[in-house]
C-alpha cells in the first residue's frame, strides 16, 4: 500500500507541531520546513482540523498547535483522515461484485488480513513516539533558533 503525498505530510505537520509544543507554529515556518507551499499546507490542514487532531489561531500572530496531546494521536488516526480509498485491489472496490470467485477467493482474504495488520502497526505508533525517535528533531525542523532549514525529512 502507498500512502498518499497528503497522508505524508499530515504526518510531518502534526510532527513539526508535536515539537513545538506549547508554542504556536506558523504556517510559513511549517511550509518552509518541509519545502511546501502555503496553500498546499493549508489544503493538508483542513482535514486535520475538522478531525479534530490540530487547532488554528487567527490573526497577525496566528498559527496553529495540536488540539490535542501528541501521544493520543496515531498514526492510523491520521490515515483514517487523509487516505479516500484503502481498496488494495480490484475486489475490494463495489463490494467485489464484479468477481466471479469473491465468495471462495483466498486472495480477498489474505489482502484483508494484510490491511488489517497495517492498520495495527499504524495504530501502535503516536505522533510523539516519532518525535521522541529523534532526540534533534527541534534542531532538524530549525525549532531552536527559529530558522527552519531549507528542507527537512521524518
Amino acid at each position: 500500500m502507498r500512502l498518499t503525498r497528503q497522508t505524508n505530510y499530515a504526518i510531518r505537520i502534526l510532527m513539526y507541531c508535536a515539537a513545538n509544543e506549547g508554542r504556536l507554529s506558523r504556517v510559513p515556518d511549517i511550509a518552509q520546513a518541509y519545502s511546501l507551499s502555503d496553500l498546499f499546507l493549508f489544503k493538508i490542514l483542513q482535514p486535520l482540523v475538522e478531525a479534530g487532531f490540530v487547532q488554528t489561531v487567527r490573526g497577525r500572530n496566528g498559527g496553529v498547535k495540536l488540539a490535542k496531546p501528541a501521544e493520543d494521536i496515531t498514526l492510523f488516526d491520521v490515515v483514517r483522515v487523509t487516505e479516500e480509498n484503502f481498496a488494495m485491489a480490484e475486489c475490494f472496490e463495489n463490494d467485489g461484485t464484479d468477481c466471479p470467485l469473491i465468495e471462495g477467493c483466498g486472495l480477498n482474504e489474505a489482502l484483508r488480513r494484510a490491511l488489517g495488520a497495517f492498520f495495527e502497526v499504524l495504530a501502535s505508533y503516536s505522533i510523539q513516539d516519532l518525535v521522541d525517535a529523534r532526540p534533534n528533531m527541534r534542531d532538524l525542523l530549525g525549532l531552536e533558533t527559529g530558522e527552519a532549514p531549507a528542507a527537512a525529512t521524518a
